[in-house]
């Protein structure tokens, strides 16, 4: 057990080759009890690329109580530290995204590591999905406080239609970013094919998307209900809670929704058309599933368990390369 680490050094029974596969939602189970502790330690590090924005709050209620020291710039620092986050927030993003995937696909990864390997690798796509992200999100914030209070003074019902299209627009972004950053560390294809297929996903998976949307919705639901209508005290231990959950479970469901979609209409078209098949549908060592010689026998689930008496250290073999990835039309 650990958060940053894990004793890799016993070995186990294995994992039967053929053992049947179980139903989604015992998988999911399974895969959230065994990394638990693991989605902590990933929700903490995410959680770090979040304190621009906390400071940028911290110091706008500051200035708005009157309690900012004389001489400081409450602007430019608000400011400063707004765009600060929203440069930091995709990257970030895509990094969590990485080890989650790695999660659902229960391959090996390096947290730390490929956390921030992926943050460098995939800067720049993932910054413009996150900027795109912010700004949208501003611009429905506003929408959805300025447009009730327009209906009540005015009373017209064409504001109806505006604040019902800004609600459309919020969950549609919503339901693109399930795709967007899972295409961005997963394949090759340029920005533009990527916001594309995540339009297109956002639409075709639409009864998938629905069940994921409703998942986070009343994850976090309970959490803003918490903070917002429950007692202070309540309130404090919901708010202390947030650097360690919720945001890996629900990407963590977001990525077991998700990725399967992906491969579906956007990575097995692609090997298809090569005439080949998805390495992440064939085992560990790629076998050919076609082949009808075996050389040796598949032990996974028979051997007896192993525990190491010498400690040793692991070096990571780096990340899978990318899927070209198909363009839906």
């Amino acid at each position: 057990m650990g958060i940053f680490g894990q004793n890799y050094e016993n070995a186990g029974v294995g994992i039967a080759k053929n053992a049947p596969k179980k139903k989604p939602f015992f998988r999911f189970m399974e895969i959230f009890s065994r990394k638990f502790w693991k989605m902590i330690g990933l929700n903490i590090l995410y959680s770090l690329f979040f304190l621009p924005l906390v400071g940028a709050i911290a110091v706008f209620f500051m200035q708005y109580n009157g309690t900012m020291p004389n001489g400081m710039p409450s602007i430019l620092i608000i400011a400063g530290l707004s765009i600060l986050f929203v440069m930091l927030f995709g990257p970030a993003t895509a990094g969590h995204t990485k080890i989650l995937r790695a999660y659902i696909l229960e391959k090996p990864v390096f947290m730390i590591h490929d956390f921030f390997k992926t943050f460098k690798s995939e800067f720049k796509y993932s910054c413009i999905v996150g900027i795109i992200d912010c700004f949208i999100a501003i611009c429905i914030a506003a929408s959805l406080y300025i447009y009730p209070i327009i209906i009540r003074q005015y009373d017209n019902k064409i504001f109806y239609f505006f604040f019902a299209l800004a609600l459309s627009v919020g969950v549609v972004t919503l339901m693109m970013n399930f795709y967007a950053f899972l295409m961005i560390i997963a394949t090759n294809l340029k920005i533009k094919q990527i916001l594309k297929n995540s339009l297109s996903l956002a639409i075709i998976a639409l009864k998938k998307n629905i069940i994921t949307l409703a998942v986070i919705t009343v994850i976090a639901g309970i959490f803003v209900g918490l903070i917002i209508f429950a007692d202070m005290s309540i309130a404090v231990i919901a708010m202390s809670l947030l650097p360690f959950i919720p945001a890996s479970w629900l990407g963590l469901v977001i990525c077991f929704n998700s990725y399967p979609i992906i491969q579906k209409y956007i990575i097995n078209p692609y090997y298809e058309q090569r005439g080949e098949i998805n390495p992440e549908l064939l085992g560990d060592l790629n076998e050919d599933p076609n082949s009808e010689e075996t050389l040796f026998e598949d032990m996974g689930g028979k051997e007896k368990s192993i525990t190491a008496t010498k400690k040793s250290k692991a070096k990571s073999s780096g990340r899978n390369s990318k899927h070209k990835g198909k363009i839906i039309s």
